[in-house]
C-alpha cells in the first residue's frame, strides 16, 4: 500500500543550549516546550500516593510480611507480564517474603486469574494472591479464590468492564475514581509503583531494621521497568518515558540483572549503547517468544537467574524460541497476504478485517494481526484454534478505531456471539466459537465501518523532514539515545532524495545499499529490511530512521530505510 509522506512543522525551538539544533527540533516536533521536559530524573515521577488502592494493598503486603505468610504472584504471558512477574517476585523474595509465581499457559489456560489457575496454585497453598498485569477482569477467578480462603490483591492496567472484581485491594490506574494523572502506567509500571509504596511504609517504621533485612534499592529494578514498558507499547507520556530513561541509564551503566545482559549480548546488542528501540525490537520479542511458543516460565526464570551463565543459556533457548517464532510468522502473514490478494482492489476489501486458519499457531495470532495491519492500514483481527470447539483472536488497530470498545459494542449488539474479551485502545484479544468466525467477521467489518472513513483508511508516514546537517557516529548516537522513543512520542524519521550508488539484496531478503544523500552530499550504508527488489532509479526519495552499525568494533552511521519512493 501506497503511503503517503506527511511532514511534521518544522520548529527551530531551542529547548537546551546543550543539545545539538537536530535533537532540539526532534523534541519540539513532539510537543516538548522548554528545557524542563527534558529533565527526566526519578523527582518526577508521580508519587504512589496518587494511586487508588495502594494503600489498602499495601497494608496487605505488609501484614503478610508480619505474619510470614505465603504469597502467589500470578502474571501474564507476555514481556509486560514476564518482567512484572520477576519485579515482584524478586522485591518480596529480597524482603523475605515466602513468594512464589505461576503464569497460566496460554495453550491450556488462557489469559489471567481464573478458577483453573486458583486450582494449580493451591499446589503452593498460599494465603495471598497478587496479579501482575492481568486480574483486572478476573471476576470468577478473584471470586474462587475468596471462597477457599485466599486473600487478593489486584495490580493491572488494563481497561476494567462494568463490574469490578471483589479483590480485597485493587491497584489499576484506569480503575473508576482513581486520579492519577499517568494512565498510561503498563502493568510493570503498576506493580513498581505498589512495591515503591510498600518500602516507604516499611521504612517510616524500621522496619528493615527491625528485621535485619536489607532495605532493596528499587531504582536498580527499573531494567524491568523499562523493558516492559517499552514492550507493551504504552504511550510514552511524561511518566513513562522517567521509568525508561532512568531503566535504560542503569542498565548502559552496569546496573542491570544479569538475565537482562544475557537477553542482550543473544541479540547482538551492546548494553553500553542500548536504546528504548532495540527493548522494543530486540529484546522484547526474544522474551516473548517463551508466552508464544511455550511457557513464559523460562523468560521469568532468565530474568530471575543471577548466576550470569545460567541466564545466558536460557537466553539462548529464549533465541532459538524466536528462531521459530519468526518460521511460523513467515508462513502464517504469507497464508493470509495470500488470502487477501485474491480480492484485486484494496478498496473492495472489509475495512475491519478477521482472518482464520485452522493451522495457525495461537501464539503468533498477534503478530501476524499486527503485520497484516501494518500491511493494508486497517484493524486486523487473526485466530487459531483453541480448545473445544473455540478459536482464540488477537487484534491489533489503527487510529480512529478503539478495537477493546469495539469488541464490547459488537457483544453487546449480538449477545453470545463474543465468549469473552479484553484489550487497550490499540490491541485485543478474543474467545469465540469455530462456528461463530463468519458471524464474527462480518460483525466487526460492520463495526469498524461505524468508527472509520475513507480519511482513516489513508496510509501516511510522518516524517521529522529532512536531515539538514552532517551526521556522524556521536550525533547518531544521541538521537538514538535521546527520547526515550516509542509509542506517542515516535522514533525520529527523515525523508529525503538520494542518489544510489550501490545495491545488492543480502540475506535472502533485505536490501543493502549505498546513497548519498543530495542534500548535504553526505554518503550513507542502508538497509531496507524485508525489501527482496532492487530500486530502479538511481535517483529516488527514502524515508528512513537512524541507526549506529558496531561491527568489529568499529561503529559506523547507517540508516534504516522504511519507504522507497
Amino acid at each position: 500500500m501506497t503511503k503517503t509522506l506527511i511532514r511534521r512543522e518544522a520548529t527551530a525551538a531551542t529547548l537546551s543550549s546543550d543539545l545539538p539544533d537536530l535533537l532540539n527540533r526532534l523534541y519540539a516536533n513532539r510537543g516538548l516546550t522548554s528545557g524542563d521536559d527534558l529533565d527526566l530524573a526519578l523527582k518526577h515521577l508521580i508519587p504512589p500516593t496518587e494511586l487508588m488502592g495502594v494503600p489498602e494493598a499495601v497494608d496487605l503486603l505488609a501484614a503478610s510480611l508480619d505474619a510470614g505468610e505465603r504469597l502467589l504472584v500470578v502474571g501474564d504471558f507476555d514481556c509486560d507480564g514476564a518482567t512484572s512477574s520477576a519485579l515482584m517476585v524478586s522485591v518480596l523474595r529480597g524482603m523475605g517474603a515466602d513468594v512464589r509465581y505461576l503464569v497460566p499457559n496460554r495453550f491450556e489456560f488462557g489469559y489471567g486469574l481464573t478458577p483453573e489457575i486458583v486450582d494449580v496454585g493451591l499446589a503452593f497453598d498460599p494465603q495471598l494472591i497478587v496479579t501482575v498485569d492481568n486480574g483486572i477482569s478476573s471476576i470468577e477467578g478473584v471470586r474462587y479464590a475468596k471462597e477457599r480462603g485466599m486473600k487478593v490483591v489486584v495490580t493491572d492496567h488494563h481497561l476494567p468492564a462494568a463490574v469490578l472484581p471483589a479483590a480485597d485491594a485493587i491497584v489499576n490506574p484506569n480503575q473508576p475514581g482513581c486520579a492519577f494523572a499517568s494512565k498510561h502506567l503498563a502493568g510493570v509500571g503498576v506493580a513498581f509503583y505498589l512495591l515503591s509504596a510498600l518500602r516507604g511504609s516499611l521504612r517510616r517504621r524500621n522496619w528493615f531494621e527491625a528485621n535485619g533485612v536489607a532495605e532493596p534499592n528499587l531504582a536498580d529494578r527499573l531494567d524491568l521497568v523499562s523493558l516492559g514498558t517499552v514492550a507493551d507499547v504504552v504511550p510514552l507520556d511524561r511518566n513513562n518515558r522517567v521509568l525508561v530513561h532512568e531503566g535504560l541509564r542503569r542498565i548502559r551503566a552496569g546496573r542491570a540483572l544479569p538475565g537482562i545482559y544475557a537477553l542482550i549480548s543473544v541479540a547482538g546488542k551492546d548494553a553500553r549503547f542500548l536504546n528504548s528501540v532495540d527493548m522494543a525490537f530486540a529484546l522484547a520479542p526474544r522474551l516473548n517468544a517463551a508466552g508464544r511458543l511455550e511457557d513464559m516460565s523460562l523468560g521469568i526464570n532468565c530474568l530471575l537467574e543471577d548466576k550470569p551463565d545460567k541466564a545466558r543459556e536460557m537466553a539462548g533457548r529464549l533465541n532459538e524460541l524466536n528462531v521459530s517464532r519468526r518460521e511460523i510468522e513467515q508462513d502464517m502473514k504469507a497464508q493470509a497476504e495470500a488470502s487477501l490478494a485474491k480480492i484485486e482492489a484494496v478498496d473492495a476489501m472489509a475495512i475491519g478485517i478477521a482472518l482464520y486458519e485452522p493451522d495457525w499457531h495461537q501464539g503468533v495470532v498477534g503478530i501476524v494481526a499486527s503485520r497484516i495491519k501494518d500491511r493494508f492500514n486497517r484493524p486486523v483481527f487473526a485466530f487459531a484454534p483453541g480448545d473445544a470447539g473455540e478459536l482464540k483472536g488477537s487484534g491489533r488497530s489503527i487510529a480512529g478505531l478503539h478495537i477493546r470498545d469495539a469488541l464490547d459494542a459488537i457483544a453487546a449488539r449480538y449477545q453470545g456471539l463474543v465468549i469473552k474479551f479484553g484489550g487497550h485502545a490499540m490491541a485485543a484479544g478474543l474467545s469465540i466459537r469455530e462456528a461463530d468466525f463468519p458471524a464474527f467477521r462480518d460483525a466487526f467489518d460492520e463495526e469498524a465501518r461505524r468508527w472509520l472513513s475513507s480519511d482513516d483508511l489513508e496510509a501516511s508516514v510522518l516524517s521529522d523532514g529532512e536531515l539538514d546537517c552532517r551526521v556522524d557516529v556521536p550525533l547518531a548516537r544521541q538521537v538514538l539515545e535521546g527520547g526515550p522513543w516509542g509509542q506517542g512520542f515516535p522514533p525520529p524519521v527523515f525523508d529525503g532524495r538520494f542518489e544510489i550508488l550501490s545495491q545488492k539484496i543480502v540475506g535472502g531478503r533485505h536490501l543493502k545499499l549505498k546513497a548519498r544523500l543530495e542534500k548535504t552530499d553526505q554518503v550513507f550504508d542502508a538497509i531496507a529490511f524485508g525489501n527482496d527488489r532492487l530500486i530502479e532509479n538511481r535517483h529516488c526519495s527514502l524515508v528512513f530512521r537512524l541507526d549506529v552499525n558496531i561491527y568489529d568494533g568499529l561503529m559506523t552511521v547507517q540508516l534504516i530505510v522504511d519507504e522507497v519512493d
